[in-house]
């Protein structure tokens, strides 16, 4: 009897050190743009992430009783790096647009934002997208793989010359240095550089119009088979609207609404 206690006991050892538990499986992985984007995810001096959307996150996982754990991914390759299953969620302001519907999923959205381009104050130009003309040799700057960037190159192809950059950063560096006239970006996303000393001489040019390809707001994405996980995603991002911890984390970082309607 002795020793068939201590072999069911190795046997149950082993299955055990074999099976995970429920709680170790339940770790959701976030696949964060590895380039800044403040205030809604950036590394601080310590190399930990911080922002908006990162403390969305969580409390979204909060709510879910899940451990979430980041991945840092470059923004060009986010979405292969997705269906690849390095990460299960991409967590990094992207725009729910039916293009990239046909390939991934998305969850319900958790902020908008329009479009602008935004230009030195000091430009008295008059730049207007229902007429091409008024870009003819201005040089606008957009970042790679972005909504902006096809907007611009289906409207302007030819009139401005287009100048793509991997992240915002280089963006605002070249603008700065006066190598383009206009820079793309996500109209809430540019107001932390606009509010800095540098950005005081730069304002919003143009509010590019909201055309069905730039989507319905930003929102997670997920492979399309990973339906449960969108349906808790969603569901953890409802109570944390309905709770106030939405706005309590919004309050923190923007002094208006990001929702929309």
């Amino acid at each position: 009897m002795k020793k068939l206690a201590i072999a069911l006991s190795l046997i149950v050892a082993v299955f055990s050190a074999a099976t995970p538990s429920s709680a170790a499986d339940d770790v959701i992985r976030f696949g964060v743009a590895a380039e800044p984007y403040a205030p809604f995810s950036v590394k601080d001096a310590s190399g930990n992430w911080q922002g908006w959307e990162i403390d969305l996150m969580n409390v979204v996982c909060k709510e879910m009783k899940a451990k979430c754990e980041i991945v840092d991914i470059a923004w060009d390759g986010i979405i292969p790096a997705l269906l690849a299953k390095k990460f299960d969620v991409i967590w990094s302001s992207m725009s729910i647009t039916d293009k990239r519907k046909e390939v991934i999923d998305f969850t319900d959205k958790y902020y908008y934002s329009p479009n602008v381009l935004v230009g030195a104050k000091a430009d008295t130009r008059q730049f207007d997208v229902t007429k091409p003309e008024t870009f003819k040799g201005v040089a606008v700057a957009a970042q790679s793989a972005s909504l902006q960037a096809t907007y611009l190159q289906d409207k302007f192809n030819g009139i401005a010359e287009m100048k793509i950059y991997p992240t915002l950063d280089d963006e605002i560096a070249d603008i700065q240095a006066g190598r383009v006239d206009l820079m793309a970006a996500a109209g809430i996303q540019i107001q932390d550089f606009l509010k800095k000393p540098e950005g005081q001489a730069y304002e919003i040019k143009v509010t590019l119009p909201h055309e069905k390809m730039f989507g319905y707001g930003d929102g997670a994405g997920l492979r399309k088979e990973d339906t449960a996980l969108r349906d808790r995603l969603n569901a953890a991002l409802k109570a944390v609207r309905a709770s106030g911890e939405y706005d309590t984390i919004t309050k923190r970082y923007f002094d208006f609404d990001i929702y929309g309607d």
